[in-house]
């Protein structure tokens, strides 16, 4: 299994990173301010100004460690990596699979399926705790317009059935087996919960209102300090989720629900979708209700794009790799894990899956 830690961001705007026999050196102004064994690390992730020596870049790719190089902003630019490994078998399978549209929209459900349970538990879990009455029952009805969507989908959440309770149950995803609608109308569903899910996000913050209110999505870049947040911890998990699929022989770029298109990490997306509520949208409405980032650590640049200073990018990453230390059950495994090894345990079942060992691949749910 691998470790969580093992990843070494690098946020400081001019620092230069060099082999050092079999260490990572980092340097700043020509001094060295961390050094790092190489085999402590599993990948490197660069923020913006930050340069890499040739020959650091060789013994990265000798060893298996990723170097992805992201804008100050925390958008995709690149990523290094030597030669991969893949089980040739399981790719074949997985290009069939994505040639297939039934095949592929029966993945697609179950992935929208988690999401959408996902989603609906972390406004279950606010209106719960929300002190408004006004903002329990917003949370409330979007919580069951949700639950409306999973059943159109083919999965009814267990607190739906008679002689059960709402608040108690997790929804329970079965295995995809056979879809029950074409591709475009699960991307359709998809997209009609994603609307209300951020309808009602703002009523998910409780602090600092002023500085952190939530009127809607934007990427590219994000146009106000919530979405910049949350579009950086997107990027993280990202870096994470495909990570986990290069290690068990899975071809990042090829997907179900986010078709082909040249550069895009289709098949890490698709993952990610069940993952983003329990991994970053949490996290996002954690680090700003208890005060961890504040308004000032966002700043607006003459774009219109607005970016995290760099104390705020370390709180922000500081606290990603504590969430993942975080202790669960996996829901179908029923094991003991970390929320960090989800993405690697997800990416081995889906493998398993492909290989035809599982029935259907069985997508995380957050109990």
């Amino acid at each position: 299994m691998k470790r969580h830690l093992n990843t070494l961001f690098v946020t400081t705007q001019g620092a230069y990173l060099a082999k050092d026999r079999e260490a990572v050196a980092v340097r700043v102004e020509k001094q060295v301010k961390l050094h790092v064994p190489i085999h402590n690390l599993d990948g490197i992730v660069c923020f913006g100004k930050v340069s890499c020596s040739p020959a650091l870049l060789g013994l990265c790719g000798q060893r298996g460690v990723t170097v992805t190089l992201l804008s100050i902003y925390g958008r995709f630019l690149a990523r290094i990596l030597g030669p991969t490994s893949g089980n040739v078998l399981l790719r074949r399978e997985q290009y069939r699979r994505n040639d297939d549209e039934a095949a592929s929209a029966g993945i697609a459900r179950a992935l929208v399926v988690a999401k959408v349970a996902n989603c609906r538990s972390v406004l279950q879990r606010a209106a719960r705790d929300h002190g408004s009455s006004g903002g329990r029952a917003a949370l409330s009805d979007a919580a069951d317009r949700l639950a409306s969507l999973l059943t159109e989908l083919g999965r009814s959440p267990r607190g739906d059935r008679e002689g059960e309770t709402e608040s108690s149950e997790s929804p329970t995803p079965a295995p995809d087996g056979d879809a029950t609608h074409p591709l475009d109308v699960i991307r359709g569903l998809e997209g009609m919960a994603a609307r209300i899910y951020f309808e009602v996000f703002d009523h998910l913050i409780v602090q600092q209102k002023e500085g952190f209110r939530f009127e809607g999505r934007s990427r590219r870049p994000p146009t106000d300090a919530i979405n910049a947040l949350l579009s950086f911890l997107y990027t993280l998990l990202m870096h994470d989720v495909r990570s986990a699929l290069e290690g068990v022989g899975l071809d990042p770029a090829v997907g179900f629900l986010h078709r082909d298109r040249p550069g895009r990490p289709s098949l890490a997306l698709d993952l990610m979708e069940e993952l983003r509520p329990s991994f970053a949208d949490r996290l996002a409405l954690s680090l700003i209700n208890r005060r961890q980032v504040q308004p000032e650590g966002f700043k607006v640049e003459e774009s219109g794009g607005v970016r995290m200073d760099e104390a705020t990018r370390r709180t922000v990453i500081e606290a990603y790799q504590q969430r993942k230390e975080a202790q669960l059950e996996h829901p179908f495994l029923e094991e003991k894990t970390t929320l960090g090894l989800v993405p690697h345990l997800q990416a081995l079942l889906f493998s398993r899956y492909l290989r035809g060992d599982l029935d259907g691949y069985p997508p995380f749910v957050m109990h």
